[in-house]
């Protein structure tokens, strides 16, 4: 991969600020300049990142409409009144719906759960759901991670005599659904200190104020916090401010305590007794939670995470896991057909973004060619299929650029969409899809950076190998859990050379195994190249490069670490791209 090399060094002010503090809380360079450049400054600041502390979450009553959100709530339960938690069918609505569930059931028994069926019904709240609440009796709807834009549903439920209170983390439009509380702190009129909650996060909070509000003590709410952490890492929403103190704690939930549904999903991952990660959330346990909602229907993922016995539980989580592997071979065959279509385009290099459509292919899995289709050819991508006699697809983006404002700016051609920066959905009629991919197209090369189409890795930090110390591979795990806004640290070290015992490995010889020294020192550093082979030849001519890495624990040898290689720069290749 021919990655563009980006490093922003840090202003002679900040630069100061980080000698400062590297002074104050004895951290190593490096480290004080990464905090500083997320804008860490003070020693107090570095202490609350470090150690996240659940007393510093924001007090859940300064979001719009919680006040009203509790009083429903708990008028609902004071007169036996039958409550649905309805949630998206993605592994953020899923956990969102299961948190809530979880927590209300303590304390109040006459309640259900629902998650639409993604084929027959789609995305959000419908009216199917709506009749199906009707029918058994529900007064309030409690609808977790989607809502924002169901005006139509909502007003149709509220002639029903049907309440809904919505928790939500999407972009609304200017006219909000008569709902009796809009939990969302996207809204225009917010009063809520921190923007980017999960939809579980908002689930949380408001079980949070309803805690308070009947003198639950916090700590009943505590068991509920790794279903906060899979969300934050599944749905890609910034880990820092109050993300950071609930992924950071609900790590810990995860990996001591975790509830029985999830111990479950972990020990059917092949993730029992490891140390777990944002990673292992977004590899293998969020996967495997959104199976069942591309495949079947998400109702089984919120049964699994709600499941008390651990036998039962363990069938559920096989049966998804079953799903995932048949969602694997669909996304295989899928993006080996797009990536087809899109290779086989007219001047496809000159595009800006990337729309394909096939009426056939699987409403469950389009989001994932998406992103397939983004990593692949650098460009925000949509895929649409038909779903019945609408168009429905899936969007993702390359970094910096806002995809749901590209779809926003083509809202008259929309049934209907929504989503983040990021990921968006979109249902169109079939008529309207060649003029959505001209405007969508025109609107992306209008407004994207031509450097946000090329493959960046992003340089944190110039170190050499006498650098890697054991302290400084525990200053870098305290920097966890990594995310967005807080990404995973990329080092560089120029001039390195092979120590002569480099070898290429893999079933098709496709990586190379390392042992690296630097012109700095004599420390001997253990590495990895996924994927890079095609370097060997260069490297075991002793003459020297460039790495971009990570710095990782070696799985195999416990207290060692090892570099993840991002990249390989021969000096055969142009210099650095500063």
């Amino acid at each position: 991969m021919n990655y563009r090399w980006n490093y922003e060094p840090l202003t002679p002010e900040n630069q100061d600020c980080a000698e400062v503090l590297a002074e104050e809380v004895r951290v190593s360079p490096a480290v004080a300049q990464m905090l500083v450049a997320r804008g860490i400054r003070t020693a107090d600041e570095v202490r609350r990142f470090f150690r996240p502390q659940l007393l510093e979450l924001h007090d859940p009553y300064l979001m719009k409409d919680m006040d009203k959100a509790v009083e429903r709530l708990n008028e609902a339960m004071g007169q036996r009144e039958r409550i649905m938690v309805y949630g998206d069918y993605d592994v953020d609505g899923c956990t969102a719906v299961a948190l809530v569930y979880r927590f209300i059931t303590q304390f109040y028994s006459n309640v259900e759960c629902y998650i639409p069926d993604r084929s027959e019904e789609g995305y959000g709240v419908s009216l199917k759901g709506v009749d199906y609440a009707e029918s058994q009796g529900v007064k309030l709807v409690i609808v977790l991670d989607c809502g924002i834009k169901a005006i139509e549903e909502i007003q149709y439920a509220k002639d029903k005599g049907i309440d809904f209170i919505i928790c939500d983390h999407h972009v609304p439009d200017d006219v909000l659904p008569p709902a009796v509380a809009i939990l969302n702190a996207k809204r225009v009129d917010n009063t809520y200190p921190y923007l980017d909650l999960s939809g579980c996060g908002v689930g949380f909070k408001f079980m949070q104020a309803f805690a308070i509000s009947n003198a639950i003590p916090f700590s009943s709410l505590i068991p509920l916090l790794d279903l906060c952490a899979i969300s934050i890492a599944s749905d890609i929403v910034p880990v820092m401010g109050e993300n950071r103190i609930l992924a950071y704690h609900g790590l810990r939930q995860l990996n001591n305590n975790p509830s029985v549904g999830v111990k479950a999903v972990v020990d059917v991952c092949g993730l029992t007794g490891k140390d777990l990660t944002m990673s292992d959330i977004i590899f293998k346990i969020g996967p495997r939670i959104n199976a069942s909602g591309r495949i079947q229907n998400g109702k089984e993922s919120v049964d699994l995470l709600v499941e008390r016995d651990y036998d039962r539980a363990y069938a559920m989580a096989e049966t998804i896991n079953c799903y995932n592997e048949e969602r694997k071979e669909l996304d295989k065959r899928m993006t080996v057909e797009a990536s087809k279509v899109v290779a086989q385009m007219p001047e496809v290099d000159d595009k800006s973004a990337i729309v394909i459509y096939n009426a056939d292919w699987h409403k469950g899995v389009i989001g994932i060619v998406a992103s397939r289709l983004t990593e692949e050819f650098f460009r925000p991508a949509v895929v649409l299929t038909l779903d019945g006699d609408i168009v429905t697809g899936s969007a993702r983006s390359v970094s910096g650029f806002d995809v749901y404002k590209a779809i926003q700016s083509c809202e008259d051609l929309l049934d209907n969409f929504g989503g983040h920066t990021y990921a968006a959905g979109l249902s169109m009629k079939l008529e309207h899809v060649e003029e959505f991919t001209r405007r969508f197209e025109e609107y992306v090369h209008e407004n994207i950076d031509p450097s946000q189409t090329l493959p960046n890795l992003d340089i944190h930090a110039f170190i050499n190998f006498k650098d890697i110390t054991p302290r400084f591979h525990s200053e870098l795990k305290r920097m966890r859990p990594f995310g967005p806004d807080n990404p995973k640290p990329l080092f560089c070290t120029k001039h390195v050379f092979d120590y002569g015992t480099s070898k290429v490995v893999g079933r098709q010889q496709e990586h190379i195994k390392l042992e690296l020294v630097d012109s700095k020192s004599n420390n001997v550093m253990n590495g990895i190249a996924f994927g890079q082979s095609s370097e060997a030849r260069y490297i075991k001519t002793k003459r020297s490069f460039d790495i971009v890495y990570s710095v990782e624990e070696n799985s195999r040898k416990h207290g060692e670490v090892q570099l993840l290689i991002e990249d390989i720069r021969t000096h055969e290749q142009d210099a650095l791209n500063e």
